[in-house]
């Protein structure tokens, strides 16, 4: 592990051909490396996030993170664009999903890049991340505590998302599910539910659900963070990604 990186901001362009703002962060050794998409949270396009897609290029990834909110304001601060997309319903999933399929394609022409690519998602993100693997042709999902797979969300959240389980059988690539034990959105239950699905689906996959965290205890600026869960939630992404990303 090097900690040479190149990163900053770029455009990249989606399967629908729009340009969006995108955060980047590249390994600055050639050697050959898988890549990760890193979707973002609700809350945004935010420096938590860009520390994140920053870490991926830490651990030799090329690593991009669309801005899902780009459209909705242009140019905004990251919470008025997150403000502006959720009073529109939220992200559509057709747009995610062209919006990913984009910064998958391009991860893959990356000079180093060894054609294989992966996901991870927070919050909403992380059921954008099990949408994308089960529509685009992935190596590796990784979902941190995305809710509403296999439910509608409440009413009140204004959210105008359908549960996506109709669409689990196309699961193109490994997922590992990472969830908080206090969490209610997704719950245990529905945790366990989405675990037997798979099961049934025969998908490989692996879910952990960590004691005392709840939603978002990956996020270090918010106070839902849990320090012990998310310590061994990344060595767990680490782990994965190197045995699904890596070159052969």
């Amino acid at each position: 592990m090097r900690d040479e990186i190149r990163a900053g901001m770029t455009t990249v362009t989606s399967r629908a051909g729009d340009e969006i703002e995108a955060y980047v962060a590249h390994p600055a050794a050639a050697t050959a490396r898988g890549g990760v998409v890193v979707i973002h949270h609700m809350p945004g396009f935010d420096s938590a996030t860009h520390e994140i897609t920053r870490r991926f290029a830490v651990w030799g990834y090329d690593a991009v993170c669309p801005n899902l909110h780009y459209r909705a304001a242009p140019g905004a601060a990251s919470d008025d664009a997150a403000a502006a997309t959720r009073a529109a319903g939220g992200v559509l999933d057709d747009r995610l999903v062209d919006d990913v399929a984009g910064s998958a394609e391009y991860l893959r022409s990356q000079p180093a890049s060894n054609g294989k690519v992966g996901t991870i998602g927070f919050c909403s993100g992380g059921r954008q991340s099990v949408l994308a693997a089960c529509r685009l042709p992935l190596e590796a999902a990784v979902d941190c505590y995305g809710a509403f797979v296999l439910d509608l969300p409440p009413d009140q959240s204004g959210l105008k998302l359908e549960p996506i389980v109709d669409l689990l059988p196309d699961l193109s690539c490994p997922l590992l599910g990472l969830f908080g034990e206090e969490d209610s959105h997704p719950g245990p239950a529905e945790v366990a539910e989405l675990d037997r699905v798979l099961v049934q689906l025969g998908k490989e996959h692996e879910f952990h659900s960590f004691a005392g965290a709840g939603h978002g205890f990956f996020a270090v600026d918010r106070p839902a963070y849990r320090q012990s869960a998310a310590g061994e939630g990344w060595e767990l992404v680490h782990d994965f990604f190197g045995r699904h990303l890596a070159v052969e």
